[in-house]
């Protein structure tokens, strides 16, 4: 298998080009899942309050023996802990969940526009930064808004924001505006769940071109775009394939062919925050 690359941050560091999502992985089975994923190796770890595991994740880094600066260990502010100290005490909760003295990675969520505190819980972010509780700070699920709010507020541009994309929803003008900010885009959903374009011909034609499967076109074409795509998976052969990405090439008329499948339904971004799978 191929080395996993990085993705440059605009803070200094990096994070591996594909990450592992541990949504909805708990209890026993989820801690095993996850060293699993680190054994196959994953070295990013995609968490977050809303997903009830980070003690899990915590254990999965303990029991995979791996050294704690190898693993980037990710996690995420809830939209109700928006307020400045509530922000500040939901990172320290992630902290004591995880078992750990920082996180590589902390999200707001999403914006929670109804309530208009995340521009305090960015605050909260920089300030804990500036502390050392967190090496790297982002977002998840913010628009070109939202993402200006912040940095007019601060002068903090973040390293990340995490948003719905995968063939079907692209995310082209995002991906423009972080390209533009200096912003990495994370994809969740990246395969695009029950929506996933497994059986098109654009994915189907490619992976019989490069021998590979079509799960690994999606993701390579994530690699490709530039994004980071956090894929999931609790079986070890899925998870060993899903990392795999990185000993083939598509060609340029592929990566536009799985592109062209978007399906242009006017969103922003995909489902309700408060009910989301991925919130």
């Amino acid at each position: 298998m191929a080395h996993t690359p990085v993705h440059e941050l605009n803070d200094g560091t990096t994070l591996p080009a594909i990450g592992f999502g541990t949504y909805p992985l708990t209890g026993e089975d989820g801690t095993a899942a996850l060293v699993g994923a680190l054994e196959a190796g994953y070295r990013m770890l995609d968490t977050a309050v809303n997903y009830e595991n980070e003690v899990e994740v915590g254990e999965a880094l303990r029991r995979s023996g791996l050294p704690r600066d190898e693993v980037v260990v990710a996690s995420k502010i809830p939209g109700r802990h928006h307020a400045y100290d509530d922000a500040i005490a939901s990172v320290r909760g992630s902290l004591e969940r995880l078992g750990v003295e920082r996180t590589d990675l902390h999200l707001i969520h999403w914006p929670n526009p109804s309530q208009g505190k995340y521009v305090e819980a960015w605050r909260a972010l920089v300030q804990l930064q500036r502390d050392g509780l967190v090496r790297s700070i982002g977002v998840s699920n913010f628009t070109e808004e939202h993402l200006s709010r912040i940095i007019d507020d601060t002068g903090v541009v973040p390293a990340v924001n995490q948003v719905e994309l995968h063939p079907r929803f692209p995310q082209e003008p995002m991906r423009e505006v972080h390209a533009r900010l200096g912003i990495v885009t994370e994809a969740w959903s990246p395969m695009g769940k029950r929506r996933a374009p497994l059986d098109e011909d654009a994915v189907t034609s490619a992976a019989q071109a490069h021998g590979v499967a079509p799960g690994q076109v999606i993701l390579r074409w994530h690699v490709q775009l530039g994004t980071l795509p956090i894929p999931k998976s609790a079986d070890p052969a899925r998870q060993r394939q899903n990392l795999d990405v990185f000993g083939f090439e598509l060609t340029d008329a592929e990566v536009a062919a799985i592109g062209a499948l978007a399906e242009d339904d006017g969103r922003l971004f995909g489902g309700d925050p408060d009910t989301h799978e991925e919130m």
